[in-house]
């Protein structure tokens, strides 16, 4: 069986944690370029290679021969002639990295070990950094690992208080339960007391009631026959040829109607105070056209301010701008019309009560007064029993490490914003020009991976974009020694990310060895 040696390499075969350490051993095995130590076994070149799908068996020497075979591409471990093949990047000293075949030999150094960049025709030369990189990444992996033994050692702190916590907020919520029974005692008493001495109010008050009543109607005709009494008076005054009505022509010899202040009372305004009416009897006066004649009469007399004018209605009068109260220009034998002058309206009185009914009265406020106070007491442990049992109620993590977190805000400041993230509350933004702030969302839940629910937070239902959807918030979660907000993006429009560190999000991370073995 005939095969070309240029497309297989002599690799070390070397324990892992040996290769992660760059030490090298001289035990070496030959296998096709691309293909890892795992699976150098299933490329023997003394028989035939079968398919990894088993679709297929061809001679060996058309493994790597830049002619694709098989249907899985697993015939061409080493080039990019098969779209679905997979290059193996061996990477001694640092991580191994399976590439798409497509990666081989296209001019860029994907392997550290410049292992995919092999054609004689390419003019891109890959130096072997391995060594570089992995000192590199032993280093980061170091110092991420003392990052994570401190973090650890915080997180066990953060986890005993959060546990502490959640046991006073049981504690408290038994004892809240206590003085919400011993409040709704106390609120049943007053409200029974209460109860009790409205009932004998009511009862003592019931004549004075009557008597108010009474006051109420006695005023409203003593009113009402004021109000006849001005009319008259001034209907009296219009009628100036005493034929027992007021016309139109009446009402224009008056300054005072001159809504539009042009010197002269149109048919149309006189009208208007004689509610669309040619002329009013004295009854009529009084009930039709009193109620518009009386403002302008008061303004006159600037007793009386108009209302802001409606559309369409002419613009109210200004004082100052009537030079004539009487008759208009040329009518000089009208005699000069008196201010009018309303009577004084009179002080209301209120019904002193007798002693005992006065007596009754206090006690019976100061029991609603006791009552209510019995009834926010009432409420308020009832609310604060509420917020407990949203406490308990939320996912504080496996040990409640995340719990010291409530309560408290983490801000962020870049050159245009100051971003502030309240854990299990909010996200919100505010410009340094200090402008009302804006919420980015409200706590939902927690988003991460089904391996990591706690690596991130979900905060939805935030102000809406202009034009746009409601903002949302993610927040990434990562370990660190201490509780911050270390970067804030807008990867999409309206949706914001997050990146907090937090000794709460320390755990123990996956072992890379197994990041050294491909599968089957």
């Amino acid at each position: 069986m005939e095969f070309s040696m240029k497309n297989f390499k002599f690799y070390p075969i070397c324990p892992t944690f040996l290769v992660l350490l760059s030490v090298t051993c001289s035990s070496e095995v030959s296998r096709p370029r691309g293909v890892s130590l795992s699976r150098a076994s299933l490329y023997n070149p003394d028989r035939n290679f079968l398919c990894f799908d088993n679709s297929k068996s061809i001679p060996f020497s058309q493994v790597n021969d830049e002619y694709c075979d098989c249907p899985d591409g697993s015939d061409e471990p080493g080039t990019s002639a098969c779209p679905n093949g997979v290059f193996h990047c061996t990477n001694a000293g640092h991580k191994p990295l399976n590439l798409a075949a497509s990666r081989v030999n296209d001019g860029i150094c994907d392997c550290c070990d410049g292992s995919d960049e092999y054609a004689g025709n390419t003019v891109t030369t890959c130096p072997n950094i391995c060594l570089q990189l992995g000192r590199h990444a032993r280093e980061e992996a170091q110092k991420l690992a003392e990052i994570i033994k401190a973090g650890k050692q915080l997180k066990a702190e953060l986890s005993q208080k959060g546990l502490r916590l959640k046991e006073e907020k049981k504690e408290k919520l038994v004892e809240l339960q206590k003085n919400k029974e011993e409040a709704e005692k106390v609120k049943a008493e007053k409200q029974r007391i209460k109860d009790e001495i409205e009932a004998l109010e009511n009862k003592s008050l019931e004549v004075y009631r009557k008597l108010e009543e009474e006051e109420k109607q006695r005023k409203a005709e003593a009113e009402a026959q004021k109000t006849r009494q001005e009319a008259t008076e001034t209907f009296t005054k219009f009628d100036s040829n005493q034929d027992g009505l007021v016309d139109i022509a009446e009402l224009q010899t008056r300054q005072s109607f001159d809504k539009d202040r042009n010197g002269e009372v149109s048919v149309e305004e006189a009208k208007y105070f004689l509610n669309n009416q040619e002329s009013v009897d004295l009854e009529t006066f009084i009930s039709d056209a009193w109620a518009n004649i009386k403002p302008y009469l008061m303004m006159d007399a600037g007793l009386f301010k108009p209302p802001v004018p409606q559309d369409g209605e002419a613009e109210d009068l200004q004082d100052g701008d009537d030079e004539h109260d009487g008759a208009p220009e040329g009518d000089e034998g009208e005699e000069e019309e008196e201010p009018y002058q309303p009577e004084e309206e009179p002080e209301e009185t209120k019904l002193q009560y007798d002693e005992e009914t006065q007596k009754i009265v206090d006690q019976a406020t100061a029991a609603r007064n006791e009552f209510t106070d019995a009834e926010r007491a009432v409420r308020e442990i009832e609310s604060e029993i509420g917020n407990i049992n949203d406490y308990l109620e939320k996912d504080f993590g496996p040990e409640e490490e995340f719990a010291t977190l409530q309560g408290e805000c983490f801000d962020y400041t870049d050159h245009e914003y100051i971003y502030k993230l309240c854990p299990f509350e909010k996200a919100t933004q505010q410009p340094k020009s200090g402008s009302s702030e804006t919420r980015l969302g409200t706590w939902a839940r927690w988003n991460g991976p089904e391996d990591n629910k706690y690596g991130s937070m979900l905060y939805d239902k935030g102000q809406s974009c202009w034009n746009g959807p409601p903002r949302s918030t993610k927040v990434n979660i990562v370990c660190g020694t201490e509780s911050k907000v270390t970067a804030v993006s807008e990867p999409n429009r309206c949706e914001y990310l997050f990146e907090f560190v937090t000794p709460a999000a320390c755990r123990e991370i996956p072992s890379e060895a197994d990041d050294l073995h491909d599968e089957l």
